[in-house]
């Protein structure tokens, strides 16, 4: 039988699932932040802090690149598994790397949105969304 993380209680090796349903509000609201915090006026297209940081050449980019692997590790600390993190990881680095592109790399970051996309993979895993 295997575990879910709805069962899973503290001293197991799996988070709490009063932790874990913490620790995804907690990168929830995060990642709104970075990646969907404002709306361009008159339109539905919105973007967060990470595309306005991004903004300052490369050191932008790596600044919101670091921030962002604070997710994973919210994730790795809910016992995610290696698949789920590796694929997170490949959004920040692949976010990062086509930021430090002027113009164009700024443009794929606000439509990206790595850190929506990981806290996506992280409901996912769970099997549910908090």
């Amino acid at each position: 039988m295997s575990m879910t993380y709805a069962h899973a209680a503290a001293g197991n090796g799996f988070a709490s699932s009063v932790d874990t349903a913490q620790r995804l509000r907690r990168v929830q609201r995060l990642a709104w932040v970075l990646d969907a915090a404002f709306r361009l006026p008159g339109t539905r297209f919105r973007l967060g802090i990470d595309a306005l940081v991004g903004l300052i050449p490369v050191g932008g980019s790596l600044i919101m690149g670091a921030v962002s692997l604070y997710i994973v590790w919210e994730g790795w600390q809910m016992r995610l598994p290696p698949s789920v993190l590796a694929r997170m990881v490949a959004n920040i680095l692949l976010e990062t790397a086509v930021d430090a592109v002027p113009v164009a790399g700024d443009i794929f970051d606000a439509a990206f949105k790595a850190n929506l996309r990981n806290v996506a993979l992280m409901e996912q895993a769970l099997g549910r969304k908090v």
